[in-house]
C-alpha cells in the first residue's frame, strides 16, 4: 500500500503549515488503513480460527474500544505537551501493535494485540484534526479538513482493498498487518525528524493547564458540545458498526469472493474523496444544515438499497454514494468538533473521536450478535432507518443554534 499524494491546506496557510499537513495526511493514510483493514479479513479470521464471523468481529471491537478510550488520554496530553509530539509516539506504537498482531499465535493474543494497536492509533487522526484547528482559521477549516480527509480516505480504500486481497492470498492477515507495521515505522521516522525541535504550543487563553478530568468536564458542560457528541455517537453505532460486516454480507448474499467484495466497498472511500475534492463548493451551495440532513438521508438509503439490490455489482455505486453521504454529515460534525472548546481543542476532538469509536464498538457488538442470531437484514434495516433521523436531528440542532445566535 503506497500513500497518496497528500493534500495542501487552505491558501492562506504558511509553508510550514502546508508541509506539516502533508505529513499528517500521510500518517492519516496508514491510520485509515488500520481502521478498515480487518473488515475484509473477518471471514478469513473466522475460517483460520474456526469461529463465527460475529466472534471474529472482536478484532474490530477491541480496536475500537481501545481507540475510543485512549482519546481521553491523548486529547488532554496533546493540549499540554504538543499534538505533533504525541503523534510521533502514537505512530511507533502503531508499528509495534501491528507487528504484534501479525505475530499473534492465537485468536486471543491477536485480539490483545489489536487492543494495544487501537490504544496507539488513538493519537493520530484526532490530534491531527486538532492541530489543524489550532493552525487554520475557522472559515477555511471545513475545506482544509476535507482535504486532510483525502489521506484518511485513501488509506481506508487501500486498507479495504488490501484486506480482501490478503484474505484470499497465502500471507493472509499476517501479511496485511506486517505491511502496515513497515508503513507506520517509515512515516513515524519522518514525523520525528520534522517535529523534533518544534516548540510546545501555548494555550490559546494563556492560562495554566487544567487538571485532566477538569478538561473533559469543561467540554461536556458546553450544550452544543453535547449535541455534536450525541450525533457522532449515533453515527458510530449505526454506520461504522454495520459497515464492518458489509464484505461478509456481500459474500453471503451474492457469493462473491472477499477480494471482489472489498473492491466494491472500497468505493465508499472514493465517494468520500469526491466530497473532499468538491467540499468548498458544496459548503457554499448547501450550507451545513442541508449537508447534515442530506448526508443522513443518503446514508440510510444506501443501506436499504444494499438489502433490496438483487445483483452484486450494484454494491459499487451504492458504496460510492454511501461514502459521499457519510462525509456530507461527518465533516460537518467534525468541523464543529474543532470549535466546541477552542482553548482545549485537543480534548474536544478527543471526546468527539471517543464517542465515534465507542459507538462503533457498540455497533459492531450489536451487529455481530444480530448477524449470528437473526441474519444480516435487521442490521441493514436499522441503519437505513436511524441514519436519516440522525441527519435530521443534527440539522435541526444547527437551525436552532443559528436562530439563537441571531436573536441573542
Amino acid at each position: 500500500m503506497s500513500p497518496p499524494t497528500p493534500p495542501t491546506p487552505a491558501p492562506n496557510a504558511s509553508t510550514d503549515t502546508r508541509s506539516t499537513v502533508t505529513l499528517l495526511a500521510v500518517a492519516a493514510f496508514f491510520s485509515g488503513a488500520a481502521l478498515r483493514i480487518c473488515d475484509s479479513l473477518l471471514p478469513r479470521l473466522a475460517r483460520d480460527f474456526d469461529i463465527s464471523p460475529g466472534q471474529a468481529g472482536q478484532v474490530v471491537i477491541g480496536f475500537s474500544v481501545a481507540y475510543g478510550g485512549m482519546q481521553l488520554v491523548f486529547g488532554p496530553l496533546g493540549d499540554r505537551y504538543g499534538k505533533t509530539r504525541l503523534m510521533c509516539i502514537a505512530m511507533f506504537g502503531c508499528a509495534a501493535g501491528s507487528a504484534a498482531s501479525a505475530l499473534a499465535p492465537g485468536f486471543g493474543s491477536l485480539v490483545g494485540a489489536r487492543i494495544a494497536w487501537g490504544m496507539a492509533a488513538a493519537g493520530i487522526i484526532p490530534l491531527a484534526m486538532a492541530w489543524i484547528g489550532d493552525n487554520v482559521p475557522y472559515e477555511q477549516r471545513q475545506a482544509t479538513l476535507a482535504r486532510f480527509l483525502t489521506g484518511t480516505l485513501s488509506g481506508m480504500t487501500a486498507g479495504q482493498l488490501a484486506g480482501g486481497l490478503f484474505a484470499d492470498s497465502v500471507p493472509g492477515w499476517r501479511g496485511a498487518f506486517l505491511t502496515l507495521a513497515v508503513g507506520f515505522t517509515c512515516v513515524g521516522s519522518l514525523l520525528v525528524a520534522r517535529v523534533r525541535h518544534a516548540p510546545v504550543p501555548a494555550r490559546a487563553d494563556g492560562s495554566a493547564h487544567p487538571a485532566f478530568v477538569a478538561q473533559l468536564v469543561a467540554v461536556l458542560r458546553v450544550p452544543w458540545a453535547r449535541a455534536v457528541l450525541v450525533s457522532v455517537g449515533a453515527e458510530g453505532i449505526f454506520l461504522l458498526g454495520p459497515m464492518s460486516y458489509l464484505p461478509a454480507y456481500l459474500q453471503h448474499r451474492h457469493g462473491v469472493a472477499l477480494s471482489t467484495a472489498s473492491a466494491l466497498l472500497a468505493l465508499y472511500a472514493v465517494g468520500g474523496l469526491v466530497y473532499a475534492i468538491t467540499a468548498r463548493r458544496i459548503v457554499a451551495a448547501l450550507g451545513e444544515r442541508r449537508m447534515a440532513f442530506a448526508g443522513g438521508v443518503l446514508m440510510g438509503s444506501c443501506f436499504l438499497l444494499l438489502w433490496l439490490s438483487p445483483v452484486w455489482i450494484a454494491a459499487a455505486p451504492i458504496a460510492l454514494c454511501l461514502g459521499f453521504g457519510t462525509y456530507l454529515f461527518h465533516n460537518t460534525l467534525q468541523t464543529h468538533a474543532t470549535q466546541m472548546a477552542p482553548a482545549m481543542r485537543g480534548t474536544s476532538v478527543a471526546l468527539f473521536a471517543f464517542c465515534l469509536f465507542s459507538g462503533q464498538a457498540l455497533g459492531v457488538s450489536v451487529s455481530g450478535w444480530t448477524i449470528d442470531h437473526l441474519g444480516f437484514v435487521p442490521m441493514l434495516i436499522a441503519a437505513g432507518l436511524v441514519l436519516p433521523l440522525a441527519g435530521w436531528g443534527f440539522a435541526t440542532a444547527l437551525h436552532r443554534r443559528a436562530l439563537a445566535a441571531h436573536t441573542a
